[in-house]
């Protein structure tokens, strides 16, 4: 497994909306595997492709990465097909946002469908933390970063320091 380049905001490739996956094949899966070992190296617990540069409706999540309570999740071409009208907070951040944490808003309990890494339908209900995740990684999957569920002048703040700390290297 190879640990793989993370893209940073403001990158514009993090806005692409990406494309769906249709070949289930070794090179998916290997692909797969790099990206959890990236999002584990980075300390993080939910990874889209389009965060490694890859524009493909791909991610992993894993709530307790290495732990004893670890359990990936390999998402492909996933979508949203439900979610409660209840609202949760929670404070987020984001690999390819480093250094920002803020509160987002978002349903308590969402239902996914997806197709795992070997090619089968799959569905998850889930509340919590990892709905939040699912949430937080589809938005990637479609363009979008968890700064712009935020107010126009905290999005500004977040992205001026992430442009800051890139330029650090």
């Amino acid at each position: 497994m190879a640990v793989l380049p993370l893209v940073k905001a403001p990158d514009p490739r993090l806005k692409l909306i990406s494309e769906p996956v249709s070949q289930f094949d070794s090179a998916l899966r290997r692909f797969m595997a790099d990206m959890l070992e990236t999002m584990k190296d980075a300390s993080g617990i939910g990874l889209a492709a389009i965060q490694v540069g890859v524009p493909k409706r791909v991610a992993v999540i894993d709530l307790d990465p290495g732990g004893p309570s670890s359990k990936p999740i390999y998402l492909v071409n996933p979508r949203v097909v439900d979610v409660s009208g209840e609202l949760a907070t929670y404070h987020e951040g984001c690999l390819s946002v480093p250094e920002i944490w803020d509160d987002v808003k978002r349903p308590t309990r969402v239902k996914v469908e997806f197709t795992d890494e070997r090619g089968k339908p799959q569905t998850i209900e889930a509340e919590g933390l990892l709905a939040t995740c699912l949430q937080h990684e589809i938005d990637h999957i479609n363009g979008l970063l968890f700064i712009d569920h935020l107010s126009k002048l905290k999005r500004s703040i977040a992205l001026r320091k992430s442009a800051k700390l890139k330029r650090k290297g």
